[in-house]
């Protein structure tokens, strides 16, 4: 089965991303081997970016709000062109102040899901459901309209 890791910088502490998280993760299941590593946060930047390169296997793609526009069409293409060179595919959510090269350089893809900045956990529940909506639009099956 195609692997996909999630690795971000803190906790969902807020309940209603955590049960929206876990949810969508559930869900995925059903398609993918799916990991979520939670990396604490840190004192400075450089240790947060330590951590996370630690964590970084397989194909990595960097949330960014300096990345590529994305829409759920070309995250799900992303996600399928991804799988058929590699069988686990990172995405990495950084902390509030964001990333330094040593993450960026191991990124092969910067996606944004809009130029608004997200609270870092709504950002994750984000992206845990636009890669259910992904693999619902991958398998054809309605959920995606």
């Amino acid at each position: 089965m195609k692997k996909i890791k999630i690795v971000c910088v803190g906790k969902a502490s807020k309940s209603f991303c955590r049960d929206g998280c876990n949810e969508y993760l559930k869900r995925l299941k059903g398609f993918y081997d799916v990991t979520e590593i939670e990396i604490p946060e840190q004192p400075t930047v450089k240790k947060e970016c330590d951590e996370l390169v630690k964590r970084i296997t397989g194909e990595c793609v960097l949330l960014d709000v300096g990345g590529d526009l994305i829409s759920s069409e070309d995250l799900s293409k992303l996600v399928h062109d991804i799988h058929t060179r590699r069988d686990e595919v990172t995405f990495v959510i950084g902390g509030a102040a964001g990333v330094d090269d040593s993450v960026r350089a191991l990124c092969s893809k910067r996606i944004s899901f809009g130029r608004v900045t997200y609270p870092h956990q709504i950002a994750r529940l984000l992206l845990c459901e636009q890669l259910y909506r992904a693999a619902t639009i991958l398998n054809r099956i309605p959920y995606h309209k």
